[in-house]
């Protein structure tokens, strides 16, 4: 062992990054009895110092208690903590977020491998143990599954060694150091080291033993690596399996056994070793007819490695799950056992709202049944190798991943979107390649027998040059049954070779549309698109639609999961979500962290429901006659689930059947149907739904998968009736009222607008309705400048004036119309007119006549307010989930209840939320069930947004505690508003199709009648 003196200049020297550390190895299982193997039992080799351990923490290495390692150092005084988890989340410093600048800038003029000398927290950290009685008299290591970013390990006294790596385990050999009865192991942690600058990812800047430690030991003869080449045959049917062992202890003579067992327990193939004292052997066993490992049938087999002594006793028992599969460029294209892949993926941080990237188990298996249950099939493992638990969950539950190198160096060569590498590292720096490659091996090494695993990457946004190319030919060298990928090759050229996949960020449809048809030389994936931050999603049709328009696109990775940001309490102590800047933490991005799919306290976030339906692998599409299914399964037909069908006549259920269905993979079939005939006028929808026959591991039965909805009308045969009754209409100096038996409309000359709706005494304005032509605007809205480009449409909203009101009467009704003349343009001119009838009900007919020369408009609406006890909502509308013109493939047309409250959506920053187009009715009531109801025609639907806050409330608010108590629920109907894209965050505009232009007409009509 190398004994060398500990250096505080190891912090800066990019040759310095692992001293007396063992080298990395895979992450498999190991026991002293076969039957602790067969049943995957935890490892009794291993024992764990997860738990509390004495800490103290100082903001500068000056600072730091330098002998706290020494035996008779005391300690005890010293405060806790919990390992694993962050310094900075349990009480000590700051967390900081900043996205792709390093986090001393504008603090340190700095250049690597220099760090920061005035702060760069260290954590002492002390734990004092005994060695359990089955580890007394044999070797013994630790293990540190992760710590950021470099650490430095004494037990009793003496210096064990030394890591860089946040993300790859670090081991160490006790054994010379440990002492009878109770030890004191003692680690140093420091946040900032050369490490530092290759892990500029993306998310919050923390420090800590955040993954667990643990202390091992072996028998005397122990498979210190494992390589399983789990091959197929050329036809994907036969398997042959080839394992590379590495071993301890060889100096004795020892034999291996190997025997392969299916997923039911049967014995499809053995091999066995002659006796030997060498340190590595190879074995290979036939396995015969296989079933291949796909995300649609994870089937794993399980390979039984045994070890025994010359006199036959049983050493050491392994037992490794095994997939088969083969995964390879066919003809330019990605194939998977033969077939065209299609990523359906997303990048995901390891992350907890209150334990940052220190997450459980039980987060994992949340994470990986909700990929499974939304056709989610891939994930890439943004930026850095994960938790070993996580790939087996992938392997398990079948789910596709790149698994990514703990590299990203963005700060260095991109300065505010600019590409500016003048002083990029590693690019050719030869004297980077080392601890840069020391990453590569590390994941490689830990990770090589996970069939999930198709693909390694390079890393992230570190530009591009040789040290990358470098990693990217060790890949492939290691372990040719795997693809390589590296998206930054598109800004340096010269280095192409790095990567085997044309991979982009942020391309827009068309962008990837021109790479696609100018004789593209290696395949296409989005490895970040759809930028998922608050409402956004919106678009995302037009890059699944690529999928089966061009073979060489194979999908793509939304940016990204879960929104990182922590659990914090406001100075009333109401926790809240905090995101960058909420610490005070300079630099930083703010809210830039908060891009997820899911939400924070892992809850689904509306967006999920357009990812579900445009990952769907079997598409549904019906009519009156039948349904046309479409599987787009690469190996499986349709076998495990059931095909329900539903007739609804405006949101109500007339009929229902479930049938089976046999549709083969990499086919499609149409499916006759049998309704019940129907002659009623109205709107009908039929629901065709494919839902699970039996619970699985992800979801239980009846759980759906894909969804389709055919909508027809059946005229009515006869005029509706006008209402009876009369009406009383006074118009007064100031006031026109229109007065019925139950009922009291009053209109406002003054004000300009209707001012009251009074049913049987209940006044149902709050604040009178009112021309809105402003949204809160989203966070995509400010990424591409809405503000500045439409922000007098916000002024439009609160300035309008009403320069002509009008009653007419007719026959049992009477109208008021009220005309607005805006200041943003001499043409604009805007109508609204109420119409009321004898039964008290009001058609409202919004006009909008445009002019030349005015930027986009956000929405064009009418917002009033009624009381806050007017809160219960019902739905007959695209739903459930709120929905825009630009994200609702994934909605249907059906009935659905909420609460008002319900349509703030949980974006971190308040915005435009909550919205339904399609709107046909919504009921607005109290507890007793009064209220009013808002109705529009099935041929001219209106969009709805019922909320608690208006536009501009949402608009002021930075977080959702500085949004005002509830007095009102703010009622927007819209004949339009634009979509809310998702390109990009920070320029990428909406659609132009789903843009509303200023110098056009517009006109909706809704009716108002109470409940």
């Amino acid at each position: 062992m190398n004994q060398l003196k500990p250096n505080i200049s190891w912090l800066t020297d990019v040759s310095v990054f692992a001293v007396n550390r063992l080298p990395a190895h895979s992450d498999h299982r190991y026991y002293e009895s076969i039957e602790e193997a067969t049943a995957n039992a935890p490892m009794a080799l291993r024992h764990d110092l997860n738990g509390s351990w004495k800490f103290s923490y100082s903001v500068k290495p000056a600072d730091r208690p330098e002998r706290f390692h020494q035996k008779d150092y005391d300690c005890d005084g010293w405060r806790d903590i919990e390992v694993p988890g962050h310094i900075q989340l349990q009480g000590y410093g700051k967390p900081q977020y900043v996205n792709t600048m390093y986090p001393w800038d504008g603090h340190n003029d700095i250049r690597p491998p220099a760090i920061p000398e005035d702060h760069n927290p260290v954590g002492s950290y002390v734990k004092y143990f005994n060695v359990p009685s089955n580890m007394q008299g044999k070797p013994v290591y630790i293990s540190f599954q992760g710590v950021e970013s470099a650490f430095y390990v004494w037990l009793n006294g003496e210096f064990v060694g030394y890591s860089e790596d946040s993300f790859t385990p670090a081991e160490f050999d006790l054994s010379p150091f440990l002492q009878d009865g109770e030890n004191k192991l003692a680690v140093e942690v420091y946040q900032r080291s050369t490490g530092s600058w290759l892990e500029d990812q993306d998310f919050w800047r923390f420090s800590g033993i955040f993954r667990d430690v643990y202390i091992y030991t072996v028998p005397s003869v122990h498979l210190r690596d494992l390589f399983v080449h789990a091959e197929l045959d050329q036809a994907y049917t036969i398997g042959n399996l080839r394992a590379d062992l590495k071993l301890t202890g060889a100096e004795q003579l020892y034999s291996v056994k190997l025997e392969l067992k299916d997923a039911d327990g049967h014995t499809v193939g053995t091999a066995s070793s002659e006796s030997s004292a060498s340190d590595a052997l190879t074995l290979s066993l036939d396995a015969g007819k296989v079933t291949a490992w796909s995300a649609e049938k994870p089937y794993l087999y399980v390979f039984y490695i045994t070890i025994y002594d010359q006199a036959g006793r049983l050493i050491e028992a392994i037992p490794q799950r095994v997939g088969f599969r083969k995964f390879e460029m066919i003809n330019k294209v990605m194939h998977l056992n033969g077939k065209r892949i299609v990523f359906k993926g997303v990048n995901r941080h390891e992350f907890n709202s209150r334990r940052g990237r220190a997450i459980t188990k039980e987060d994992m298996l949340w994470d990986i049944a909700t990929l499974k249950r939304n056709n989610l099939n891939a994930v890439r493992t943004s930026h850095y190798p994960n938790q070993s638990l996580w790939y087996e969950l992938c392997d398990i539950y079948g789910v596709y991943v790149i698994d990514e190198m703990n590299l990203e160096t963005h700060g260095s060569w991109q300065k505010m979107g600019a590409v500016e590498p003048s002083w990029n590292i590693p690019e050719n720096k030869p004297e980077w390649q080392p601890i840069v490659m020391d990453r590569a091996i590390s994941m490689v090494e830990r990770d090589k027998n996970h069939p999930s695993i198709l693909i390694w990457s390079v890393g992230n946004e570190a530009y591009a040059g040789e040290v990358l190319l470098n990693v990217s030919n060790y890949f492939r060298e290691t372990d040719p049954s795997r693809l390589v990928h590296y998206e930054g090759v598109f800004h340096n050229r010269k280095y192409n070779d790095t990567s085997d996949m044309e991979s982009r960020m942020y391309a827009k449809p068309a962008d990837i549309e021109q790479y696609l048809n100018d004789n593209p030389q290696k395949p296409y994936i989005s490895c970040e698109y759809m930028h998922a931050m608050g409402n956004s999603v919106g678009g995302m049709h037009k890059y699944t639609e690529l999928e089966q328009k061009y073979a060489m696109y194979q999908g793509g990775f939304i940016w990204d999961y879960i929104d990182q940001v922590i659990v914090k309490k406001d100075r009333y102590g109401k926790e809240f979500l905090a995101f960058g800047g909420d610490f005070e933490d300079r630099a930083t991005d703010y809210n830039f962290c908060t891009n997820g799919i899911v939400y924070a306290d892992r809850k689904e976030s509306p967006k999920m429901q357009e990812v579900k339906f445009l990952y769907q692998n079997i598409k549904l599409i019906p009519d009156r006659q039948g349904v046309k299914v479409i599987n787009e399964n690469l190996f499986e037909g349709t076998d495990a689930y059931q095909l329900v069908i539903s007739l609804q006549r405006e949101g109500k259920e007339i009929f229902r059947s479930k049938m089976g269905l046999d549709v083969a993979a990499q086919s499609e079939a149409y499916v006759p149907i049998e309704l019940p005939a129907v002659a009623a006028s109205g709107e009908y929808a039929l629901h065709a739904s494919l839902q699970l026959k039996e619970k699985t591991l992800w979801a239980d039965a009846g759980h759906e998968t894909s969804f389709g909805q055919y909508v027809f009308v059946i005229e009515a045969g006869a005029v509706t009736a006008q209402p009876e009754g009369s009406l009383r209409v006074v118009e007064g100096d100031v006031n026109i009222g229109v007065h019925g038996r139950d009922f009291s409309i009053m209109f406002s000359k003054q004000a300009g607008t209707l001012i009251s709706l009074n049913y049987a005494g209940r006044e149902m304005i709050a604040i009178p309705p009112a021309p809105l032509f402003w949204r809160a605007t989203t966070d995509n809205d400010k990424g591409f400048a809405l503000g500045f480009d439409s922000g007098v449409w916000f002024a439009a909203s609160l300035t309008r004036k009403c320069i002509g009101v009008e009653l007419t009467e007719q026959k049992g009704s009477a109208t008021v119309t009220f005309q607005y003349k805006l200041s943003i343009s001499a043409e604009v001119l805007v109508t609204v007119a109420y119409k009321v009838l004898t039964d008290g009900s009001i058609s409202v007919t919004s006009s909008y006549k445009g002019a030349e020369g005015l930027p986009k408009l956000p929405i064009f609406a009418l917002s009033f307010k009624v009381p806050a006890d007017y809160h219960h909502l019902d739905w007959y509308a695209m739903g459930p989930e709120e929905n825009y013109i630009d994200r609702a493939f994934g909605a249907r047309l059906g009935v659905f209840q909420n609460d008002a409250a319900d349509n703030v959506s949980g974006y971190v920053v308040p915005q435009e939320s909550g919205n339904r187009t399609g709107v046909r009715r919504v009921s607005i009531t109290n507890d007793d069930g009064h209220g009013i109801r808002v109705t529009a025609p099935a041929a001219q639907p209106v969009e709805c947004n019922i909320s608690p806050y208006t536009a501009f409330e949402l608009e002021n608010a930075y977080h959702h505690y500085e949004l005002p108590n509830v007095h009102y629920t703010v009622v927007t109907v819209a004949g339009r508003q634009m979509g809310v894209g998702g390109d990009d965050s920070w320029g990428a505009p909406v659609h132009d199709e789903y843009l509303i232009q200023a110098n056009q007409d517009l006109t909706f009509v809704f009716n108002i009648d109470r409940l």
